[in-house]
Protein backbone atom coordinates (compact mmCIF):
# COMPACT_ATOMS: atom_id res chain seq x y z
CA UNK A 1 0.00 0.00 0.00
CA UNK A 2 1.04 3.46 -0.80
CA UNK A 3 0.88 6.42 1.36
CA UNK A 4 0.98 9.98 -0.36
CA UNK A 5 2.11 13.20 1.74
CA UNK A 6 1.08 16.49 1.82
CA UNK A 7 3.74 17.51 -0.79
CA UNK A 8 2.83 14.39 -3.44
CA UNK A 9 -0.64 15.27 -2.96
CA UNK A 10 -0.71 18.68 -3.65
CA UNK A 11 1.91 18.33 -6.77
CA UNK A 12 0.18 15.12 -8.02
CA UNK A 13 -2.71 17.31 -10.22
CA UNK A 14 -2.74 20.68 -11.47
CA UNK A 15 -6.18 22.37 -10.39
CA UNK A 16 -7.87 22.38 -14.02
CA UNK A 17 -7.14 18.67 -14.07
CA UNK A 18 -9.42 18.42 -10.81
CA UNK A 19 -11.80 20.37 -12.03
CA UNK A 20 -12.27 18.49 -15.25
CA UNK A 21 -12.33 15.28 -13.65
CA UNK A 22 -15.55 16.56 -11.62
CA UNK A 23 -17.51 17.57 -14.10
CA UNK A 24 -16.34 14.75 -15.97
CA UNK A 25 -18.29 12.80 -13.26
CA UNK A 26 -21.29 14.81 -13.48
CA UNK A 27 -21.79 14.42 -17.09
CA UNK A 28 -21.04 10.64 -16.86
CA UNK A 29 -24.36 10.57 -15.10
CA UNK A 30 -23.86 10.10 -11.39
CA UNK A 31 -26.49 11.50 -9.01
CA UNK A 32 -25.02 13.14 -5.94
CA UNK A 33 -27.95 12.44 -4.55
CA UNK A 34 -27.32 8.84 -4.11
CA UNK A 35 -23.85 9.78 -2.08
CA UNK A 36 -23.63 8.63 1.24
CA UNK A 37 -23.82 10.97 3.57
CA UNK A 38 -20.74 12.71 5.54
CA UNK A 39 -21.04 10.93 9.31
CA UNK A 40 -20.15 12.80 12.31
CA UNK A 41 -19.39 11.41 15.38
CA UNK A 42 -18.80 13.05 18.66
CA UNK A 43 -15.38 12.25 20.61
CA UNK A 44 -14.51 13.29 24.04
CA UNK A 45 -12.82 16.29 22.43
CA UNK A 46 -13.70 17.24 18.82
CA UNK A 47 -15.63 15.08 16.21
CA UNK A 48 -14.61 12.83 13.99
CA UNK A 49 -15.80 12.79 10.23
CA UNK A 50 -16.06 10.05 7.73
CA UNK A 51 -16.82 10.57 3.76
CA UNK A 52 -17.40 7.19 1.98
CA UNK A 53 -18.18 7.12 -1.23
CA UNK A 54 -18.16 4.40 -4.69
CA UNK A 55 -17.64 5.78 -7.82
CA UNK A 56 -16.69 3.63 -11.01
CA UNK A 57 -14.76 1.04 -9.87
CA UNK A 58 -12.60 2.49 -6.85
CA UNK A 59 -13.88 3.04 -3.44
CA UNK A 60 -12.36 5.44 -0.85
CA UNK A 61 -13.60 6.86 2.83
CA UNK A 62 -11.77 10.25 4.34
CA UNK A 63 -11.46 10.00 7.98
CA UNK A 64 -10.92 13.86 9.55
CA UNK A 65 -10.60 14.90 13.02
CA UNK A 66 -11.56 17.99 13.99
CA UNK A 67 -10.50 20.00 17.25
CA UNK A 68 -13.25 21.48 18.94
CA UNK A 69 -14.29 25.04 19.31
CA UNK A 70 -11.65 27.14 21.56
CA UNK A 71 -8.90 24.36 21.83
CA UNK A 72 -5.73 25.64 23.18
CA UNK A 73 -3.92 22.73 21.30
CA UNK A 74 -1.24 23.24 18.81
CA UNK A 75 -2.63 20.97 16.06
CA UNK A 76 -3.90 21.89 12.89
CA UNK A 77 -8.27 22.25 13.36
CA UNK A 78 -8.46 19.29 10.25
CA UNK A 79 -6.44 16.59 10.32
CA UNK A 80 -6.72 12.81 9.24
CA UNK A 81 -6.12 10.38 6.04
CA UNK A 82 -7.76 9.45 3.09
CA UNK A 83 -8.04 5.22 1.94
CA UNK A 84 -8.65 4.21 -1.68
CA UNK A 85 -9.76 1.31 -2.46
CA UNK A 86 -10.51 -1.40 -4.91
CA UNK A 87 -14.06 -1.13 -6.03
CA UNK A 88 -14.23 -5.16 -6.00
CA UNK A 89 -12.00 -6.14 -3.75
CA UNK A 90 -12.12 -3.85 -1.34
CA UNK A 91 -8.05 -4.20 -0.74
CA UNK A 92 -7.00 -0.46 0.90
CA UNK A 93 -4.59 0.72 -2.48
CA UNK A 94 -3.70 4.46 -1.27
CA UNK A 95 -3.60 6.22 2.11
CA UNK A 96 -2.99 10.00 1.18
CA UNK A 97 -3.20 12.94 3.63
CA UNK A 98 -6.92 14.48 3.69
CA UNK A 99 -5.61 18.24 4.58
CA UNK A 100 -4.34 18.31 0.82
CA UNK A 101 -6.41 16.96 -1.07
CA UNK A 102 -9.23 18.84 0.37
CA UNK A 103 -7.00 21.74 -0.39
CA UNK A 104 -7.67 20.56 -4.02
CA UNK A 105 -11.42 19.35 -3.94
CA UNK A 106 -12.71 22.45 -2.59
CA UNK A 107 -11.68 24.91 -4.94
CA UNK A 108 -12.06 22.79 -7.75
CA UNK A 109 -15.89 22.08 -6.81
CA UNK A 110 -16.55 25.27 -6.61
CA UNK A 111 -15.15 26.38 -9.76
CA UNK A 112 -16.53 23.56 -11.36
CA UNK A 113 -20.06 24.49 -11.08
CA UNK A 114 -19.51 27.49 -12.36
CA UNK A 115 -17.12 26.87 -15.20
CA UNK A 116 -19.04 28.29 -18.37
CA UNK A 117 -20.31 30.97 -16.67
CA UNK A 118 -16.56 32.17 -16.29
CA UNK A 119 -15.28 31.34 -19.58
CA UNK A 120 -18.40 32.58 -21.24
CA UNK A 121 -16.58 36.02 -21.78
CA UNK A 122 -13.28 36.90 -22.59
CA UNK A 123 -13.12 39.98 -20.76
CA UNK A 124 -10.95 40.88 -17.82
CA UNK A 125 -12.00 39.58 -14.67
CA UNK A 126 -11.81 41.01 -11.46
CA UNK A 127 -12.02 38.33 -8.54
CA UNK A 128 -12.60 38.97 -5.13
CA UNK A 129 -11.58 36.55 -2.33
CA UNK A 130 -12.58 37.23 1.39
CA UNK A 131 -10.67 34.61 3.75
CA UNK A 132 -6.47 34.51 2.89
CA UNK A 133 -6.26 31.15 4.55
CA UNK A 134 -5.43 27.63 3.12
CA UNK A 135 -8.78 27.55 0.98
CA UNK A 136 -8.85 31.84 -0.04
CA UNK A 137 -5.16 30.25 -1.21
CA UNK A 138 -6.19 27.32 -3.04
CA UNK A 139 -9.31 29.00 -4.78
CA UNK A 140 -6.73 31.60 -5.93
CA UNK A 141 -4.41 29.02 -7.58
CA UNK A 142 -7.52 27.35 -9.06
CA UNK A 143 -8.99 30.49 -10.85
CA UNK A 144 -6.26 31.21 -12.47
CA UNK A 145 -5.25 28.04 -13.85
CA UNK A 146 -8.60 27.57 -15.15
CA UNK A 147 -8.86 30.47 -16.60
CA UNK A 148 -5.09 30.83 -18.29
CA UNK A 149 -5.44 31.87 -21.97
CA UNK A 150 -8.84 32.58 -21.56
CA UNK A 151 -9.18 36.26 -20.01
CA UNK A 152 -7.04 37.95 -17.81
CA UNK A 153 -7.22 37.66 -13.83
CA UNK A 154 -6.65 40.58 -11.20
CA UNK A 155 -6.94 38.98 -7.79
CA UNK A 156 -7.41 40.73 -4.01
CA UNK A 157 -7.96 39.28 -0.91
CA UNK A 158 -9.48 41.22 2.25
CA UNK A 159 -9.05 39.70 5.69
CA UNK A 160 -8.58 41.10 8.97
CA UNK A 161 -5.10 41.39 9.10
CA UNK A 162 -2.28 41.20 6.72
CA UNK A 163 -1.38 37.63 6.03
CA UNK A 164 2.04 37.08 5.77
CA UNK A 165 3.60 35.96 2.66
CA UNK A 166 0.83 36.74 0.13
CA UNK A 167 1.68 37.40 -3.28
CA UNK A 168 -1.55 38.90 -4.03
CA UNK A 169 -2.95 42.29 -3.05
CA UNK A 170 -4.87 42.51 0.15
CA UNK A 171 -7.25 44.99 2.07
CA UNK A 172 -8.36 45.16 5.23
CA UNK A 173 -12.26 43.96 6.25
CA UNK A 174 -14.55 46.37 6.98
CA UNK A 175 -12.59 48.65 5.16
CA UNK A 176 -14.03 51.31 2.34
CA UNK A 177 -11.44 49.80 0.42
CA UNK A 178 -13.25 46.37 0.47
CA UNK A 179 -16.47 47.95 -0.21
CA UNK A 180 -14.68 49.12 -3.47
CA UNK A 181 -13.08 46.02 -4.78
CA UNK A 182 -16.40 43.80 -3.87
CA UNK A 183 -17.92 46.56 -5.85
CA UNK A 184 -16.26 46.06 -8.85
CA UNK A 185 -15.74 42.18 -8.91
CA UNK A 186 -17.00 39.84 -11.43
CA UNK A 187 -16.23 37.00 -9.35
CA UNK A 188 -16.08 36.79 -5.09
CA UNK A 189 -14.94 33.84 -3.03
CA UNK A 190 -15.78 33.85 0.52
CA UNK A 191 -13.95 31.46 2.26
CA UNK A 192 -14.03 32.35 6.23
CA UNK A 193 -13.92 30.51 9.44
CA UNK A 194 -16.90 33.01 10.45
CA UNK A 195 -20.73 31.65 11.17
CA UNK A 196 -22.04 35.03 10.87
CA UNK A 197 -22.58 37.12 7.19
CA UNK A 198 -19.38 38.78 6.22
CA UNK A 199 -20.69 39.68 3.02
CA UNK A 200 -24.15 41.65 2.13
CA UNK A 201 -26.11 42.62 -0.92
CA UNK A 202 -25.34 46.05 -1.31
CA UNK A 203 -21.45 45.59 -1.37
CA UNK A 204 -21.81 43.31 -4.23
CA UNK A 205 -22.52 43.95 -8.15
CA UNK A 206 -26.12 42.43 -9.36
CA UNK A 207 -24.26 40.03 -12.08
CA UNK A 208 -21.44 39.22 -9.78
CA UNK A 209 -20.70 35.08 -9.53
CA UNK A 210 -20.06 34.36 -5.39
CA UNK A 211 -18.75 30.98 -4.21
CA UNK A 212 -19.29 30.18 -0.38
CA UNK A 213 -16.92 27.54 0.91
CA UNK A 214 -16.66 28.28 4.46
CA UNK A 215 -19.45 27.67 6.57
CA UNK A 216 -20.33 24.16 6.36
CA UNK A 217 -23.19 23.71 9.13
CA UNK A 218 -26.83 24.25 8.57
CA UNK A 219 -26.74 27.07 11.64
CA UNK A 220 -23.50 28.98 10.27
CA UNK A 221 -23.51 31.14 7.22
CA UNK A 222 -21.02 33.77 5.59
CA UNK A 223 -23.41 35.12 3.22
CA UNK A 224 -26.84 37.75 4.59
CA UNK A 225 -29.66 36.23 2.93
CA UNK A 226 -30.12 39.36 0.89
CA UNK A 227 -27.13 38.17 -1.18
CA UNK A 228 -29.36 35.26 -2.65
CA UNK A 229 -32.85 36.68 -3.08
CA UNK A 230 -33.42 37.19 -6.64
CA UNK A 231 -29.87 34.95 -7.29
CA UNK A 232 -29.42 31.91 -9.11
CA UNK A 233 -28.81 29.55 -6.27
CA UNK A 234 -26.42 26.11 -6.89
CA UNK A 235 -25.84 23.45 -4.27
CA UNK A 236 -24.05 20.31 -4.63
CA UNK A 237 -26.96 18.32 -3.75
CA UNK A 238 -30.41 19.91 -2.31
CA UNK A 239 -30.34 16.92 0.35
CA UNK A 240 -26.81 17.99 1.36
CA UNK A 241 -27.85 21.60 1.74
CA UNK A 242 -30.57 21.05 3.71
CA UNK A 243 -28.48 19.21 6.00
CA UNK A 244 -25.48 21.52 5.86
CA UNK A 245 -25.66 24.62 4.47
CA UNK A 246 -26.70 27.45 6.23
CA UNK A 247 -26.41 30.29 3.85
CA UNK A 248 -28.79 28.27 1.95
CA UNK A 249 -31.29 26.84 4.96
CA UNK A 250 -31.00 30.44 6.81
CA UNK A 251 -31.68 32.47 3.37
CA UNK A 252 -34.91 30.02 3.26
CA UNK A 253 -36.29 30.31 6.51
CA UNK A 254 -35.87 33.92 6.11
CA UNK A 255 -38.24 34.04 3.39
CA UNK A 256 -34.77 35.53 0.59
CA UNK A 257 -35.54 31.78 -1.07
CA UNK A 258 -37.42 28.60 -1.67
CA UNK A 259 -36.32 25.49 -1.93
CA UNK A 260 -38.11 24.79 -4.89
CA UNK A 261 -35.87 27.78 -6.90
CA UNK A 262 -32.50 26.26 -5.73
CA UNK A 263 -31.01 24.00 -8.61
CA UNK A 264 -27.72 21.66 -8.34
CA UNK A 265 -24.11 21.49 -9.81
CA UNK A 266 -25.06 18.55 -11.99
CA UNK A 267 -28.19 20.46 -13.72
CA UNK A 268 -26.02 23.47 -14.64
CA UNK A 269 -22.55 21.57 -15.54
CA UNK A 270 -24.85 18.87 -17.72
CA UNK A 271 -26.54 22.43 -19.39
CA UNK A 272 -30.11 21.53 -18.20
CA UNK A 273 -30.05 24.83 -16.66
CA UNK A 274 -28.93 27.90 -17.80
CA UNK A 275 -27.43 31.10 -15.83
CA UNK A 276 -28.44 34.31 -16.98
CA UNK A 277 -25.65 36.29 -17.42
CA UNK A 278 -27.14 39.71 -16.21
CA UNK A 279 -28.53 37.71 -12.76
CA UNK A 280 -26.36 36.94 -9.71
CA UNK A 281 -25.17 34.06 -9.38
CA UNK A 282 -24.26 32.13 -5.88
CA UNK A 283 -22.68 28.64 -5.64
CA UNK A 284 -22.99 27.41 -1.81
CA UNK A 285 -20.90 24.10 -1.55
CA UNK A 286 -20.50 22.25 1.75
CA UNK A 287 -18.26 19.26 0.23
CA UNK A 288 -19.51 15.70 -0.43
CA UNK A 289 -17.55 12.20 -0.26
CA UNK A 290 -18.15 11.63 -4.21
CA UNK A 291 -15.99 14.36 -4.70
CA UNK A 292 -12.58 13.46 -2.62
CA UNK A 293 -13.14 10.16 -4.25
CA UNK A 294 -13.48 11.36 -7.48
CA UNK A 295 -10.25 13.48 -6.83
CA UNK A 296 -8.12 11.02 -5.06
CA UNK A 297 -8.42 8.83 -7.79
CA UNK A 298 -6.60 11.19 -10.38
CA UNK A 299 -3.74 11.84 -8.01
CA UNK A 300 -3.23 8.10 -7.11
CA UNK A 301 -3.10 7.46 -10.75
CA UNK A 302 -0.70 11.05 -11.53
CA UNK A 303 1.54 10.44 -8.62
CA UNK A 304 4.97 9.60 -9.48
CA UNK A 305 5.97 6.17 -10.58
CA UNK A 306 8.29 5.54 -8.02
CA UNK A 307 5.58 5.78 -5.94
CA UNK A 308 3.98 3.47 -7.30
Amino acid sequence: MRYLSSGEVLSAVAPRAAVDTLREVLKGGFDPATDPHRQKVALPHGEMHLLPSALDGAVGVKVLGIQPAGSEIDVPLVQGSYLLMGGETLTPEVVMDAAALTEIRTPAVAVAGVLDRLRASSEPLECVIVGAGVQGRAHARTVEDVLAGVREVSLTFISRSEPADLPYPWVESGSAAADEVLGRAGLVVVATSAGEPVVVDRQLRPDATVLAVGAHTVDTRELHEDVLRGAQVIVEDVGAARREAGDVAIAVEKGALAWDDVVTMAEVVRGEVALGPARRVVFKTVGMPWEDLAVARVVASQAPAALK
